[in-house]
């Protein structure tokens, strides 16, 4: 009796069930990659934590030092490693045009994960436009999930081919695409918060024309200046997804506007810089931090224009902030008040003081200082799309390096690699004497009731 195969071929029982031009990996999740078989019988899974969690620092060090685990536990060699590593990516790429939602799916977030932990830039520029293809089909034809999967996937791909030619071209291919969804309020709530976020940044990455970024910009206004309050106080009923779009748009809008000209930034100052305290009564969390961060930003854009910038409403605008940094109403959640109040100490301080709670980020052999709103602003948008990964792009990625000049990629031999890590042992006697020193700091300041019952 024949057997058939996923694409229809008959097989005798000794030979399977695959044809001749089939093959089978599944190992790497991939059950056919014939082009006729990735039907609903195809089946293809996206990365597992284990793939993402690849050590990143020696790929990102050496270019040369990347071991993978093979079938059965053994060691391939890097050649095959990465030809096994593409052979993958290939099938994702296949399996976007899938007739399965889940399927394409999963090619998408599979692709995603795979351009979050590596540099990618030789492959993706092969096929740079059966990706924007892709992608452009996924949002015009995809519902929610998929249409956040494929506009997530397009930042990426910006990230990926960096500012140029290439980027430009995605974007002029997706741009009108993303504006349609943003504007259509019928769309899923979804996409629009996912296509918020990513076309501000793929504006950042790839948009040539300050005319255009202005443009751009103009659409995130349409959206989050229907959060603003009321003259007399009272705001239009929006539900918590429609918030967060809004909040992602002013984001976004936010990041924008580190890239805009001296005159742009004056125009804005004297159009928004007067509403945005508004926003700071909204009833979601998120919206109010979005709005405090851009307001700091603000600050900082135009006492750099100006040092002695001053704003009318500085006192009432200064008043707001404080009862932020020390909210204590009872009808808000813990987390939440602990989180608006750790951000608002900080906002505060940039209104009255333009001062700035510096951050130091380590990466390999290297540190970076994140020193104003502005650095934060940016290394916050790229971080959000790589997560995890955002370490690795700081080491190997040249476009994010040169955004934050850091210089071109370190080269570093794996012995350096292994000389720089510390036992576990070391490390652990690391930490608890950090616990100690950090507790005895605390005790200082706790209330000592029981010495007082006592006295």
């Amino acid at each position: 009796m024949l057997q058939q195969c996923g694409c229809g071929d008959p097989r005798p029982p000794h030979l399977g069930t695959l044809c001749c031009d089939c093959t089978a990996d599944e190992k790497y999740g991939l059950s056919l990659t014939h082009a006729t078989c990735y039907g609903q019988h195809g089946h293809v899974q996206p990365f597992s934590d284990e793939d993402a969690s690849i050590e990143t620092l020696s790929h990102c060090s050496s270019f040369s030092d990347a071991n993978s685990v093979a079938d059965e536990g053994g060691e391939t060699s890097e050649d095959a490693a990465q030809e096994d590593f593409q052979y993958k990516l290939k099938g994702f790429i296949d399996s976007t045009v899938d007739k399965s939602a889940k399927t394409r799916q999963g090619a998408l977030d599979g692709l995603k994960t795979a351009m979050a932990t590596r540099i990618l830039y030789e492959f993706i520029l092969e096929r740079r436009m059966t990706i924007t293809d892709s992608i452009e089909r996924c949002l015009k034809k995809g519902k929610g999930e998929e249409q956040r999967a494929a506009a997530s996937l397009a930042c990426l791909l910006c990230i990926q081919l960096g500012s140029g030619i290439e980027s430009e071209e995605v974007l002029k291919t997706l741009k009108p695409i993303f504006k349609n969804i943003l504007a259509d309020g019928s769309a899923n709530i979804q996409a629009r918060q996912a296509v918020a976020t990513s076309l501000g940044l793929c504006t950042l990455v790839a948009e040539d024309d300050i005319l255009d970024v202005h443009a751009t910009m103009e659409c995130f206004e349409n959206l989050f200046t229907r959060s603003y309050a009321r003259m007399d106080g009272t705001y239009t009923s929006i539900n918590p997804q429609t918030s967060q779009l809004h909040t992602n748009a002013l984001l976004s809008w936010a990041l924008l506007l580190t890239i805009c000209s001296a005159n742009q930034l004056k125009d804005i100052l004297r159009k928004h810089l007067t509403k945005l305290p508004r926003l700071l009564e909204s009833e979601d969390v998120n919206m109010r931090i979005a709005a405090g961060e851009t307001i700091a930003l603000l600050f900082e854009l135009a006492r750099d224009m100006d040092a002695d910038f001053e704003f009318e409403n500085w006192d009432e605008l200064c008043d707001k902030l404080n009862a932020l940094a020390t909210d204590c109403n009872k009808h808000r959640a813990k987390t939440d008040k602990r989180k608006q109040r750790s951000v608002f100490r900080d906002v505060l301080k940039a209104v009255e003081e333009g001062d700035f709670q510096s951050e130091t980020i380590r990466f390999g052999m290297e540190r970076m200082t994140i020193d104003s709103w502005v650095r934060k602003r940016t290394y916050d948008a790229f971080r959000e799309f790589v997560g995890s990964g955002m370490n690795y792009h700081l080491q190997a990625n040249e476009f994010i390096r040169d955004v934050f000049e850091l210089g071109p990629p370190m080269l570093v031999d794996s012995a350096t690699v292994k000389a720089m890590k510390i036992s576990r042992f070391e490390r652990h006697l690391h930490n608890s004497a950090a616990f100690k020193a950090r507790t005895k700091a605390r005790s200082k300041f706790r209330d000592k009731r029981v010495d007082v019952g006592e006295f």
